[in-house]
C-alpha cells in the first residue's frame, strides 16, 4: 500500500478539506439559545470536554444567528438528534427557514428549565448549558459549555452525518 499524497496546507482548497473531513462519522445535534426570540441551528461540531466539571463544546459561525443568541444570552442548549429526526435536522440546517420566532412554529419542544431554551421532542438526549468561554476559531466561534443539566430519552439509534449527508 502506497501512502496517500498530501498538498501542503497553504494549498488546501476548503473544498478538499471539506471532503477529507467528511470521512469522519458524527452525531447530529441541534442548538439553541433565546427566551424571548430563540434561535436554532443543526451543528455536527459537537463533543464532551470533559466528566469533571461537566464540559461540552459546540462549533458556531460566526454568521450564523445563534451566534450572538449564545454571546447575549450566555446560556444554550443542545439536543442530540435519533435516527427518526432527519426532518429536523434538515429544518434548522435550512437557511430559508422561517426566522423571527417563526423557525420552531412547526417543531415540537419543551422549554429548558435551565436556559428557557427549546429543546426537541424526542431526542436521544439534552444538555442545557450555561457559557463557560469562547474562543477564536477562524470563521466560528468555540463555544465552551458547562454543563446545568442533561437526559436522556429512551430512543437508542443516532442520526449520523457522514460524506456530506444524514445516516441512518
Amino acid at each position: 500500500m502506497t501512502a496517500p499524497t498530501t498538498g501542503s496546507a497553504e494549498a488546501l482548497a476548503p473544498d478538499r478539506l471539506r471532503g477529507v473531513l467528511g470521512r469522519f462519522a458524527t452525531g447530529v445535534t441541534v442548538l439553541t439559545a433565546g427566551r424571548e426570540a430563540p434561535r436554532g441551528m443543526t451543528a455536527n461540531s459537537f463533543t464532551s470536554v470533559a466528566l469533571d466539571p461537566p464540559l461540552v463544546l459546540v462549533c458556531v459561525a460566526r454568521t450564523a444567528q445563534l451566534h450572538g443568541a449564545v454571546l447575549e444570552e450566555r446560556r444554550f442548549a443542545v439536543s442530540v438528534l435519533g435516527a427518526g429526526q432527519v426532518r429536523l435536522a434538515r429544518h434548522f440546517a435550512d437557511r430559508r427557514r422561517p426566522r423571527a420566532g417563526r423557525e420552531f412554529d412547526a417543531v415540537d419542544t419543551f422549554r429548558g428549565r435551565f436556559t428557557g431554551a427549546p429543546l426537541l421532542c424526542g431526542a436521544l438526549a439534552w444538555l442545557e448549558c450555561s457559557l463557560a468561554a469562547v474562543h477564536d476559531g477562524g470563521d466560528h466561534s468555540i463555544v465552551l459549555g458547562s454543563v446545568l443539566d442533561a437526559a436522556h430519552g429512551t430512543q437508542d439509534e443516532p442520526l449520523l452525518y457522514f460524506g456530506g449527508d444524514f445516516r441512518l
